[in-house]
Formats: structure tokens, C-alpha cells, sequence
């Protein structure tokens, strides 16, 4: 349906993703297969997602594919409070990243509805 790399919702997860792997390149190593994954792993699947579902035939799987991406977001966000209570990252790393899930989320939300 669309050509995903202009999809400007999808620049914006790539730069998460990108975000994402920065952040947790301090985590401690005993988080190799714990947190550090399953952020790395859903910052991945947003921009994922959005490539996928815009490779489908209908409008209506493109949204389901937005609909796994949101999940993804707000997976990150949730991951983002813990990795903060536990002190791995500080709370400007957390908000500032926060900030950028929440502007995703918006855009996604936008997509969807003009599909």
C-alpha cells in the first residue's frame, strides 16, 4: 500500500529503535536475556510492524499491523518505568524517551484513522 521508508511514523521508530539500544548498552549484563531484550526486542517490532502492515494488500491489515506496533510502544513504556525504578537509567533518559514513544503513539494513532 505504501512505500514505508516515507512513512514519517516510521523514521521516528527507526530512531527509537535506535534510542532504545543506546539506553540499554548501560543496563547490567544480568539483564542480557531479561530487560535488556524485551526492550530492544519491542523497540525493534514497532518500525517492524509498520513496514509489514504496509506491505499488505488491505487497509485493514495495515491497521492491524498499527494496532501490534501501539502494543509495542506501550510495552516499551512500561519496560522504561522499571529500567528506571531499578535505576539503570535516569529519569531524564526515561522521560526524554518516553516523550518520543508518546509522539509514535500519536502518529500511529493519525495513520490509522485516515486509513
Amino acid at each position: 500500500m505504501n512505500n514505508f521508508r516515507e512513512l514519517k511514523v516510521w523514521q521516528r521508530a527507526i530512531d527509537l529503535a535506535t534510542l532504545i539500544y543506546s539506553l540499554t548498552k548501560s543496563f547490567p549484563e544480568s539483564e542480557k536475556y531479561g530487560l535488556t531484550s524485551q526492550l530492544q526486542r519491542a523497540a525493534i517490532s514497532v518500525s517492524s510492524n509498520i513496514a509489514e502492515g504496509s506491505g499488505r494488500q488491505t487497509k485493514p491489515d495495515f491497521k492491524h499491523f498499527l494496532s501490534i506496533a501501539l502494543g509495542s510502544l506501550y510495552e516499551i513504556e512500561s519496560q522504561l518505568v522499571v529500567s528506571q525504578k531499578l535505576n539503570y537509567i535516569s529519569e531524564e533518559a526515561v522521560n526524554t524517551a518516553i516523550s518520543e514513544v508518546t509522539e509514535i503513539q500519536k502518529m500511529i494513532y493519525s495513520l490509522r484513522s485516515k486509513l
